[in-house]
């Protein structure tokens, strides 16, 4: 299957992409095809049902909100974060539904929205619609939110063609071996050889412009989330932190004030935090490549940008290629999803993106940027989703931080070396794979393991 740049990175909204934005547009594709089959105007009742992962941690993700919104013909990248709270607790108050925006039908929350303990084929992300009328049901249909917002129904999944899109690309990679065998080959660098890739769906001036506009979005998102203070909703009365780091770190810069030279990790972590508190909160983001780990490619990119002596557009549009390349290879041989593979699958995937852009606008030869991919995935391995309250919260929003930084790391390591290293990233990939498959379910995103179970309340 062929994967964009801008299948990787999406704007929607918090705070999951497989929880939130991927049950968002399932529901809304499900409205789309009754609107196209002309079955939407004989529809009288809709029934949700979630499964699996979804149903574990729906609530805590969003995933009852994002469905209903779907089902009123939003979808995640145009909606108004801000509207979702009043639009919602007034179909608790009514009982009725605008189906597509336009169709009044009765909504009864507890008989139509159903969290089922039970696992369905093919993902633990599983939903199923079912549209009924006057004389039964009219369509059903089951989706999986496969991760980083990308959405399969049963057909695709049952068909194992899980990707409808089978464009020839002129430098099409399926490992690390092949990406850098095509590079030396054609005498590209990775960003290159990622430009004439996406060229096959667009031109370059609308690549670039796209790139750029995910880059305003990250810019905003960090912006909003300095703007904030207080609570984070869900529960768990977490402290939201970015704007209170951000006035410290605005003294720190003074002049004549000691450590303002030690301040650019904690301006890394800063931005980070503000992202992921602001996705916590709901609000408008970019997967990258999902939305628990939406922190580490725009802190790191942030970091670049405010630190670099001379930085230009081009330097956000290769980063972004660059660190696609790598996501593309993790989506393609592992997975980016937590219910999947766990919390390595998101936050690690985003590590080695986020190292493998740095490394490519910092100079480093299509080898290096395999190197500081590698690392960066390779010490996230293992690590397990288990989100306290089914939010993404804790440890969520310091775990991306923390990686980031890893990521940076990560690069530097990467450009001190020649690109030669001792364990490939095909493997690291495999390897993350395969400890996915052997880890306990409860560890990913179920809530139901891990520190979801083991905190303490003091």
């Amino acid at each position: 299957m062929a994967i964009s740049v801008f299948d990787l990175f999406k704007i929607g909204i918090g705070p999951s992409s497989s929880h939130t934005v991927g049950p968002m547009r399932a529901a809304a594709l499900f409205v789309q095809g009754l609107r196209e089959r002309d079955e939407l105007n004989h529809v009288r009742r809709v029934e949700v049902r979630l499964y699996g992962s979804l149903s574990a941690t729906g609530i805590g993700h969003g995933s009852d909100n994002a469905v209903v919104m779907g089902l009123m013909g939003e979808w995640p990248d145009a909606i108004d974060p801000a509207c979702i709270g009043l639009r919602i607790a007034s179909l608790r108050e009514t009982d009725t539904l605008m189906l597509n925006g336009q169709l009044p039908i009765p909504f009864v929350w507890q008989r139509d929205m159903l969290l089922l303990d039970e696992n369905l084929p093919y993902h633990p992300n599983a939903m199923t619609l079912i549209a009924e009328g006057e004389q039964g049901e009219l369509h059903r249909d089951t989706y999986y939110s496969v991760g980083g917002g990308f959405v399969v129904d049963a057909a695709q999944a049952a068909s194992g063609v899980l990707d409808a899109d089978n464009t020839v690309l002129p430098y099409d990679f399926n490992s690390a071996v092949e990406l850098l065998e095509l590079c030396e080959r054609h005498q590209l660098r990775i960003s290159e050889l990622m430009m004439a890739n996406e060229k096959v769906w667009r031109h370059e001036a609308e690549i670039r412009a796209g790139l750029m506009t995910l880059w305003r979005a990250m810019q905003a998102c960090v912006e909003q989330g300095l703007l904030h203070e207080g609570i984070l909703p869900g529960g768990l009365n977490v402290r939201r932190r970015a704007a209170k780091l951000h006035r410290s770190l605005l003294e720190l810069n003074k002049p004549n004030v000691i450590g303002s030279t030690l301040s650019a990790m904690e301006w890394v972590n800063l931005f980070a935090l503000a992202v992921n508190e602001e996705n916590a909160a709901g609000g408008r983001m970019v997967t990258a490549p999902t939305n628990g780990a939406a922190g580490i490619i725009p802190a790191v990119l942030h970091y670049y940008m405010k630190f670099s002596d001379e930085v230009s557009e081009a330097n956000v549009v290769d980063f972004f290629l660059g660190a696609a390349a790598v996501g593309i290879l993790c989506k393609k041989n592992a997975s980016i999803s937590g219910a999947e593979v766990g919390c390595q699958g998101e936050v690690g995937s985003a590590c080695a993106m986020a190292a493998a852009g740095l490394a490519e606008i910092l100079g480093a030869t299509p080898a290096q940027v395999e190197n500081a991919a590698e690392i960066g995935l390779e010490h996230n391995l293992g690590l397990t989703c288990d989100p306290v309250g089914g939010l993404v919260q804790v440890p969520c929003i310091e775990r991306n931080a923390i990686a980031a930084v890893k990521a940076i790391n990560a690069a530097q390591m990467a450009l001190r070396g020649d690109g030669q290293h001792f364990i490939s990233l095909d493997r690291v990939i495999r390897t993350m794979r395969d400890t996915g498959a052997d880890m306990h379910s409860k560890y990913k995103e179920t809530s139901r393991g891990g520190l979801a179970v083991n905190t303490i309340e003091c």
